[in-house]
């Protein structure tokens, strides 16, 4: 699925990476526990967290993520912003719970990882 269709079925804001929008990922793992995140191994995968320090860009830096959604609402730093746009990284800020977001994305065909 396209991540310009994801920006719309959540709801959601984008706050870097919009010319990555053409993207698609296949699978999604939704966690706030990086030490979690470090553990998949898959390609194309979307990321869902609550947790907005720099250690969830830094994960998915890591784990090869091109794309993260913050849930809840949550507001990203500038900081964030800089080292997501350095590493081609595109942020998503979701209204939605974790919960919600993920049974939505599910419901539209993108696979869990588990």
């Amino acid at each position: 699925m396209k991540i310009l269709d994801i920006v719309d079925l959540i709801k959601g804001t984008v706050v870097s990476g919009s010319d990555n929008l053409e993207k698609t990922v296949d699978m999604a793992f939704a966690s706030d526990l990086m030490s979690d995140v470090l553990t998949v191994k898959t390609d194309n995968l979307l990321l869902l967290t609550g947790l907005v320090n720099i250690q969830a860009i830094r994960t998915a830096e890591m784990a090869d993520i091109s794309c993260v959604v913050f849930v809840r609402n949550k507001k990203v730093t500038e900081e964030m912003i800089r080292i997501a746009r350095e590493n081609k990284i595109t942020i998503i800020q979701s209204p939605y719970s974790m919960f919600k977001v993920s049974g939505i994305l599910f419901s539209a065909g993108i696979k869990p990882v588990f």
